[in-house]
């Protein structure tokens, strides 16, 4: 039994960012103009900032879902997976259906605000929280000579929206520098592991920062 902290309720700034991919890559690129993410964790106290990121899972972190909100989407109970917020029976979506969320979210035209919170108690899931809000937002046709591509622009929204929001969550520059750092090693290796080459510039430091935009969302056909 994992005890109740007082728990953060932190609404995240998530505004739609340029695109640094090459065109086609996502079929709908912002087609649903993302805003805020309710974000949840345990008080400050609880808070891990020092998680490294490395590509693993990411542990103590799911989307909740809402009450009589997306019921075609995968779940599992949602307390198996996050700690320290009272929850009960609620239930989040699968941590292995991210692909089908980004799916089903697009086909029922659904704001992902609408239908999801995130819960993360430590830096790793929130950046993979912030880097699977991208995914929702940005339908793509995951495509496997395209997945790095596309994961890449999920990276950088991730790393830009945690700059924005870094005295709210908080995190100082020099660990979002840290993050950033991580984060590039981590890309580097998906690009090769596809035989191609990363452009390191694409995620530099000044240009994640200036990423975030007031980009026009893709008009849904």
């Amino acid at each position: 039994m994992h005890p109740v902290s007082p728990v953060r309720v932190v609404h995240l700034a998530t505004p739609p960012c340029r695109c640094l991919v090459p065109e086609g890559i996502f079929d709908a690129l912002s087609w649903c103009a993302s805003d805020r993410l309710e974000w949840r964790c345990p008080s400050a106290s609880a808070w891990h900032g020092e998680t490294p990121i490395d590509g693993g899972d990411p542990a103590r972190m799911v989307f909740v879902v809402r009450p009589g909100m997306a019921s075609f989407l995968p779940t599992e109970l949602a307390a198996v997976h996050a700690f320290g917020l009272g929850l009960t029976d609620e239930q989040a979506l699968a941590p292995w259906a991210i692909d089908d969320a980004t799916d089903g979210l697009y086909a029922h035209g659904t704001r992902p605000g609408d239908a999801l919170w995130l819960a993360a108690d430590n830096l790793n899931a929130l950046f993979w929280g912030l880097h699977d809000w991208a995914h929702f937002h940005n339908h793509g046709s995951f495509e496997p000579h395209q997945r790095s591509w596309t994961e890449l622009q999920c990276d950088a929204s991730a790393l830009a929206w945690l700059w924005i929001n870094r005295a709210q969550i908080p995190l100082t520059d020099a660990a979002w520098e840290q993050l950033r750092t991580e984060v590039l090693a981590l890309s580097r290796r998906r690009f090769e592991a596809d035989g191609a080459r990363l452009d390191e510039a694409k995620l530099a430091a000044p240009v994640l920062q200036a990423l975030p935009c007031d980009c026009e969302p893709t008009t849904r056909s």
